[in-house]
């Protein structure tokens, strides 16, 4: 089943495949910047889906392995949503585009979305096999989580592990899995108990509350927590002021400092943030 999927221009095909490119997990998902396609399973009320994500010059479409029109209508609003392809670019360079710092980078790509998570508790574990490491090495850590505890599927991908999965398999399991260490490890097995206990990490959720249930979790701390928010809750006004990218990006050396600087960007600090991450990190 092919579905078009809609949404206003511009749209910022090169910034979008080299962040999906970037964070890409190896068995997860499969993004070919030059056919311009990402490919992995989404989840849905029928089981695990198999899609792939168009993006050419003509807009973007979406493939799906099912025949059931409730099944695509469901994976087709988690894709929009994963792609921020609801998001009118003018509203953005209506408040950034004025600003000294980042009016040059909305002006040069004002197409630019914040790419989300296919699914809230997989963008969660995600960041937290990303603290303190880089993102290859993340990478590489989520690769080895899913193939240890994900669900096999016929494409040769796997979906990722549930969070019933990773609470059953416990700290130690995980930890000899993916190599990582003992305290690691609990945040990863933590962070599964909570889910499974009914934490649900989405935008439709209360983010006040899932802010602080995430901050209660051994080894998170804000600016997981930010980060989620920014890219799991789809906060448009997320600010993680403690990110050292966007540190080095503003030339400033405190969060305190960071914080003051972004309080301009309100309440679009999110897309001021991966402006410059999209300037400093994923685009040459």
């Amino acid at each position: 089943m092919r579905l078009p999927l809609p949404f206003s221009a511009p749209f910022d095909r090169p910034a979008m495949l080299a962040a999906l490119d970037a964070h890409a997990v190896p068995g997860l998902e499969s993004v070919d910047v030059a056919a311009g396609t990402c490919t992995r399973l989404f989840a849905s009320p029928a089981g695990p889906v198999l899609g792939t994500v168009s993006f050419g010059p003509a807009g973007a479409e979406l493939e799906l392995e099912t025949p059931d029109p409730a099944t695509a209508a469901a994976v087709t609003s988690a894709v929009r949503r994963w792609l921020d392809l609801d998001l009118e670019p003018a509203a953005v360079s209506a408040v950034l585009g004025a600003d000294p710092r980042i009016g040059p980078l909305v002006a040069a790509r004002p197409g630019l979305r914040i790419p989300g998570y296919a699914d809230g508790f997989e963008g969660a574990a995600c960041t937290v096999l990303g603290q303190q490491v880089s993102l290859a090495t993340a990478r590489t850590f989520a690769g080895r989580l899913v193939a240890a505890f994900g669900t096999g599927h016929s494409s040769g991908l796997q979906a990722f592990p549930s969070p019933e999965r990773l609470t059953a398999a416990g700290p130690d399991a995980v930890r000899a899995a993916v190599g990582l260490t003992g305290s690691r490890a609990r945040t990863v097995h933590a962070l599964a108990e909570a889910c499974a206990a009914g934490l649900d990490i989405s935008p439709e959720g209360d983010h006040r509350l899932i802010r602080r249930e995430l901050l209660k979790l051994p080894g998170i701390g804000p600016w997981t927590a930010d980060y989620l928010a920014m890219r799991a809750l789809h906060d448009r006004d997320a600010f993680p002021a403690g990110d050292r990218v966007l540190r080095r990006a503003l030339g400033l050396e405190s969060d305190k400092e960071v914080r003051a600087h972004g309080s301009a960007w309100s309440p679009l600090r999110a897309y001021a943030v991966f402006h410059l991450w999209t300037a400093h990190a994923y685009l040459p």
